[in-house]
């Protein structure tokens, strides 16, 4: 069931989304080369101990980390390592954090010394195709109309949309219905509602769509081994269009 949050429910969850970004941009300004990926861990779980959330990833089915952090061909549920960063890597990070009952999730792919213009191009288009996307979580549209217009910015790109991770519906669970595809047509699914509240994350891949996910059960390869790039807001539908609840420095 889709759930349409009051209020007051709104209200906090402004506040677990500020905080789900404040924690974003704090790891985006860290990441450099010859960090680790645990270190960065370390540093969103004492952030977050600061802010009073804690994060909504550690323990989640089993979860080992406090964010998510995966590298080039990783698409998602990177597990935090001993790997250290290198220049010309791409690093996405994925932040969900709980704050008075209400989850904050966000995600944004970092370039660390990129020159492939392919590989900048990439990155550049899948934080367009969030914008898209997120353009459409507008009271009256079809849930659809957000999956049409980050596949169609994609498309025209010449890269390819995740399918078998998708984003979703978000509120006192990090998953809540609805799923929302980053590809199908437009004008299907439910229609939006003000006080929907959804999580928008394309995933986008240079080469196809395939996917795999490695023997630790989580890491979410591509099936190519090209990069792939990953951006997220958690967002309210609103009358007159889309509230961004996890908004920050640079966006």
């Amino acid at each position: 069931m889709i759930v349409i949050k009051s209020r007051d429910e709104l209200q906090r969850m402004r506040k677990s989304g500020r905080l789900a970004a404040r924690v974003r941009d704090e790891i985006v300004r860290l990441v450099a080369p010859g960090v680790s990926t645990k270190w960065l861990d370390g540093k969103a779980a004492e952030l977050m101990e600061a802010l009073g959330c804690r994060s909504a990833f550690l323990g989640y089915r089993g979860y080992p980390g406090n964010i998510c952090l995966s590298i080039d061909d990783e698409v998602v549920h990177g597990i935090p390592c001993e790997r250290r960063i290198e220049m010309g890597q791409i690093v996405s990070l994925d932040v969900g954090v709980v704050h008075d009952g209400f989850v904050g999730d966000t995600a944004a792919t970092v370039m660390v010394g990129v020159t492939d213009p392919e590989v900048v191009r990439l990155v550049r288009t899948t934080e367009k195709a969030l914008v898209e996307g997120v353009a459409r979580a507008k009271a009256g549209n079809r849930l659809s109309d957000i999956s049409n217009a980050i596949e169609s910015t994609a498309s025209a790109a010449g890269f390819s949309v995740v399918r078998d991770f998708v984003g979703h519906g978000i509120g006192r669970k990090m998953h809540e219905e609805p799923q929302i595809p980053n590809y199908g047509p437009p004008g299907k699914g439910p229609v939006l509602k003000p006080g929907m509240t959804l999580a928008i994350e394309p995933m986008v891949n240079l080469g196809g769509y395939a996917v795999e996910v490695q023997a630790d059960g989580w890491t979410v390869l591509t099936a190519d081994r090209r990069p792939s790039a990953h951006f997220e807001h958690t967002v309210a539908v609103g009358e007159d269009g889309p509230e961004i609840l996890t908004i920050g420095e640079g966006w």
